[in-house]
């Protein structure tokens, strides 16, 4: 059976790895010159098991207010005529509710722990080892007010119930896990240490798995631009694309995933299918490190703005904010300066801001946080996409429960898989 993954993202090689290991026949479609070109580029490099609670939570409507305005804001929601992003604005507001919270945040932890424990197996069978600047030293939650820390025990007692292993450290503990914290001492009111947290490049991972896969027999046809989806009835007949010179074509298989992140729901509109995914842009800087003193081993999650920093070999990664916008990928110089300021003032002298590079890219989000795994309502279609600021966390786990389905598995963890 030929199964052809739509996309080369981190979610669409992960799943290409799996549907191989099955035993199908498989053929990667995607627009870039390579893998991992998009979301996957420059993401904030963080393997965060840790980090299970949802952006809909009952606290995000009234920080959403509070940041109205602001160029550094977190989350900046700039309103359109355009019923997709009001739906899903409503429905983002509705995943608030306690309840929800709860439900997603448990299905997040379960599907993150498991798809960590899936990273070292592809890592290993794969071989790539850590050939993708891979570190695993935890990730250190840090806070800078004693209002905001004084959550953290209910927190890690949260998390440690989901069986995820977190401690709260004190200022002079968080100081000690990270030496390079020094000049926050003055700043700094505490922080929650993940140790089985970890962080690498997503993009040098995807790249490195997708060249496995071609020497192992699966077809990547890059350079080629999915326009449309042909079907008759319920069956998928094919794909039609267009290449790098303009030249149109059809591809065909016998079932069909999609992995087109934010793109998703456009490619299926014409099926009749509703996918509740809306891109969400991030930012991101890449510098190389100036003083390896003042350069943090242990990845960061500034919990005040909603920053996270990663340290890649000799570069620092550090990303964040979010903006509700369309697909518009315009860089705006002030988000840029705002994560550039965080460095400046958190870790002085640590990278050389004259070589920083800036990216922005679209998270494909979903009101609840959760991804779409599972069947479409086509015959011989499937979903895997939808993993908003966690794709790199839940990359492989997503993508084993995925090959399972269409094998016919149900999921050996509890998250709730998509029906037809």
């Amino acid at each position: 059976m030929h199964v052809m993954v739509l996309g080369a993202g981190i979610t669409g090689v992960t799943t290409a790895w799996y549907l191989k290991q099955a035993g199908f026949e498989v053929s990667v479609i995607d627009r870039q010159p390579q893998a991992g070109q998009e979301t996957s580029f420059a993401n904030g490099g963080q393997i965060s098991v840790s980090h299970p609670e949802p952006w809909a939570n009952p606290a995000a409507p009234f920080l959403a207010l509070r940041w109205l305005g602001r160029d550094d804001a977190p989350l900046r929601f700039s309103p359109q005529a355009s019923l997709d992003q009001w739906r899903w604005a409503l429905s983002f507001l509705h995943e608030c509710l306690p309840w929800r919270t709860q439900r997603n945040t448990e299905a997040i932890a379960a599907l993150a722990i498991h798809s960590q424990r899936e990273l070292h197996r592809v890592r290993a069978a794969a071989g790539i080892g850590n050939d993708y600047d891979a570190r695993e030293q935890g990730i250190l939650h840090l806070f800078f007010s004693a209002r905001d820390f004084a959550h953290a025990p209910a927190r890690a007692e949260h998390l440690m119930r989901l069986g995820i292993d977190v401690r709260v450290c004190s200022a002079a503990e968080c100081l000690a896990i990270e030496p390079a914290l020094a000049a926050l001492a003055p700043t700094l009111a505490g922080g929650l240490h993940a140790p089985g947290d970890e962080n690498g490049d997503a993009m040098r991972f995807t790249s490195a798995l997708a060249k496995v896969l071609a020497r192992d027999g699966v077809q990547f046809h890059y350079q080629t631009t999915i326009e449309r989806l042909t079907h008759t009835g319920g069956l998928i007949d094919g794909v039609e694309v267009r290449d790098s010179e303009g030249r149109a074509g059809t591809l065909t298989a016998n079932a069909y995933v999609v992995c087109m992140g934010s793109f998703s729901p456009l490619i299926v509109h014409s099926l009749g299918e509703h996918l509740p995914i809306y891109p969400v842009k991030g930012y991101s800087i890449t510098a190389p490190v100036a003083d390896p003193a003042r350069a943090p081993q242990v990845s960061l999650t500034d919990e005040s703005r909603r920053i996270v920093c990663s340290r890649l070999g000799d570069r620092l990664r550090i990303a964040g904010t979010a903006e509700l916008n369309g697909f518009d990928l315009t860089i705006d110089p002030a988000r840029g300066r705002a994560i550039l300021d965080w460095a400046r003032t958190r870790l002085p002298g640590a990278i050389d801001p004259a070589q920083a590079k800036l990216w922005t890219g679209l998270r494909p989000a979903t009101p609840s946080n959760l991804p779409i795994i599972g069947k479409g309502r086509g015959v011989n279609l499937w979903y895997n996409t939808g993993h908003g600021t966690l794709g790199w966390t839940l990359a492989c786990g997503s993508a084993e429960i995925l090959a399972g389905l269409m094998h016919g598995r149900a999921p050996t963890v509890p998250f709730p898989v998509r029906r037809p």
